[in-house]
């Protein structure tokens, strides 16, 4: 198949290409390098430096004739979006109709959309939260990921062009950005090897569902093929407190060090983890890496770099 893949050269994209290009797909990354590196582009792939609200990503779109956008482009940042709602709506969501006009004028058969099974279901009473949970976004980031699958159905209703949207859970891995604050992960990582004292928001017992990133690139192949229609949750079903996670990662790194603790972060989410059931059902995809595994392999990752 003939796939754009925005967001290609940043942490998930890339896993996500590799997955593509090892199946024979034919793939053109768009990215602005905004927080992606080119150096994380597989090769193989072709390659556009662009942003998504461009008015050249029309003419982009007709001379590749993608049959699937896969779309990971985005502004990630919960607190940057908080700060600057503007901006994040720019970028998130008419960044977003931008990229669906232009596929629609080339008539696409799919898109694949990277959204949020966090952020976009907020507070919830049922944990792990299945994808009937209505949504309350608690962050602008949230709202742009919700707003982006009411247009996908719309396109859907409209053009006939069906989606999946993918509802991630705290996806963490070989690559994550430890310089930004959406990846706890690499932040103690880095941390921790550089000699510094990891910072904990809040009390520390807050809960997320860490997914490694080698399932969710596997999660993205599966969808190729899949004739289901909206959303499905990628997660493990499990909550990991942000104080465990830490207490893995120190085990793992001999780290003896107590983290430092910071007033919590307005708008984060005190518990989070989403049910998988329906992507098992109708992808036949399931989570493979257990935390400690995933954790071993993003150290290495990071040890490597040094």
């Amino acid at each position: 198949m003939r796939i754009i893949l925005t967001g290609g050269a940043g942490f998930i994209g890339s896993h996500v290409a590799e997955a593509y290009l090892s199946e024979g797909h034919e793939v053109l990354i768009i990215d602005n390098l905004s927080t992606g590196k080119e150096e994380n582009i597989p090769d193989g792939a072709k390659f556009e430096k662009i942003d998504i609200r461009s008015g050249k990503i029309k003419k982009i779109f007709r001379d590749f004739k993608p049959e699937i956008l896969n779309h990971h482009a985005a502004q990630i940042n919960l607190r940057y979006s908080i700060d600057h709602p503007v901006e994040d709506a720019e970028i998130n969501i008419l960044g977003m109709v931008n990229l669906l006009e232009a596929f629609r004028e080339v008539n696409g058969k799919k898109v694949i959309f990277a959204s949020s099974g966090g952020a976009m279901y907020g507070e919830t009473e049922k944990i792990p939260t299945p994808e009937d949970h209505p949504p309350k976004p608690t962050s602008p980031y949230g709202t742009a990921k919700v707003t982006g699958e009411m247009y996908l159905y719309n396109y859907y209703y409209i053009h006939e062009i069906p989606y999946i949207a993918l509802r991630y859970a705290n996806v963490y891995g070989p690559r994550q950005d430890p310089s930004g604050e959406a990846g706890v992960v690499a932040i103690f990582i880095s941390r921790i090897l550089e000699g510094k004292t990891p910072r904990i928001y809040g009390d520390g017992e807050q809960t997320r569902d860490f997914v490694f990133v080698k399932d969710v690139a596997e999660a993205n192949l599966r969808a190729l093929s899949s004739d289901f229609v909206g959303g499905i949750n990628i997660g493990t079903g499990r909550e990991t407190s942000v104080n465990a996670l830490f207490s893995e990662i120190a085990s793992l790194l001999n780290y003896k060090e107590k983290p430092i603790y910071d007033d919590p972060i307005p708008g984060e989410l005190r518990r989070s983890a989403i049910d998988n059931s329906i992507a098992k059902r109708v992808l036949g995809w399931e989570p493979r890496w257990r935390l400690r595994e995933g954790l071993g392999e993003t150290i290495q990752f990071f040890l490597h770099r040094r």
